[in-house]
């Protein structure tokens, strides 16, 4: 079974993550990873209730670091573990993040 992550910034900065040969991150290891860096980065949640979704701590911490977080070989360790944190927390082997758009599929 395919397993990717895609990140997009548009149609020119589209990144992806391979991850078939990677070791699969524990579903509450990946869930503690996402809210550590949804915190440490100073993500605000967007819905007026203050309910925070897993899709939109996965949304919030790729804004927050940006597109060179993605793009630059010097961080491809962190954009991996993003991306396994990513695909175990919502439990999906494929998923497209589009951050302008704030959307993500599965």
């Amino acid at each position: 079974m395919r397993s990717q992550v895609t990140v997009s910034w548009g149609r020119s900065a589209v990144y992806h993550f391979d991850l078939e040969e990677v070791q699969p991150m524990p579903h509450d290891l990946a869930r503690a990873w996402l809210d550590e860096q949804f915190t440490f980065l100073g993500c605000e949640p967007i819905r007026p209730t203050g309910k925070v979704l897993t899709a939109d701590k996965i949304l919030g911490v790729a804004q927050a670091v940006g597109e060179e977080r993605f793009r630059d070989e010097a961080h491809r360790a962190w954009a991996m573990a993003f991306a396994r944190a990513a695909s175990a927390a919502l439990a999906k082997p494929v998923i497209s993040i589009d951050v302008p758009a704030q959307a993500l599929s599965y």
